[in-house]
């Protein structure tokens, strides 16, 4: 059912924990599951991400696509960061069975919503980055559950 990958993700995850005084912080969950994901940023003068930790509660999915998320934004600048899809988390990760598709959803406006921390902290505009929604179950079609 689960690729290697994500065994490997969920029972040995990357990057756990809280970044104190992070540059952005980022907060969604789905009320339907029950999962929530919280991912810290630290960004630099240069707008690259050095550091990504998170904290998610959840299946192992959850914990799996969180710690790969942070995998994937770490060195990488504000811009490229926000090109990070679930489907690259997916990728990343070899896969997700399409009930725990929405996992990969939560990483990706996970980082989202620390990007518009940050921004909303600095006072500044990303570009394409649109105000993140705190529950992805607002976007997610009902048959992915």
């Amino acid at each position: 059912m689960y690729s290697e990958k994500v065994m490997d993700h969920f029972q040995n995850p990357r990057n756990v924990g809280e970044i104190e005084n992070a540059s952005g912080v980022g907060t969604v969950g789905n009320a339907k599951c029950g999962d929530i994901m919280r991912i810290y940023l630290d960004i630099d003068e240069n707008n690259i991400i050095n550091d990504c930790k998170f904290k998610t509660f959840g299946c192992g999915a959850a914990v799996a696509t969180s710690s790969m998320a942070t995998e994937l934004v770490k060195g990488k600048s504000i811009n490229e960061a926000l090109e990070i899809t679930n489907k690259a988390v997916m990728e990343a990760l070899d896969g997700l069975p399409p009930i725990k598709v929405h996992c990969s959803l939560l990483a990706e406006e996970a980082i989202h919503a620390a990007l518009w921390d940050y921004a909303e902290k600095n006072d500044i505009k990303i570009e394409g980055l649109t105000k993140p929604k705190s529950d992805i179950g607002e976007t997610v079609e009902e048959e992915n559950y």
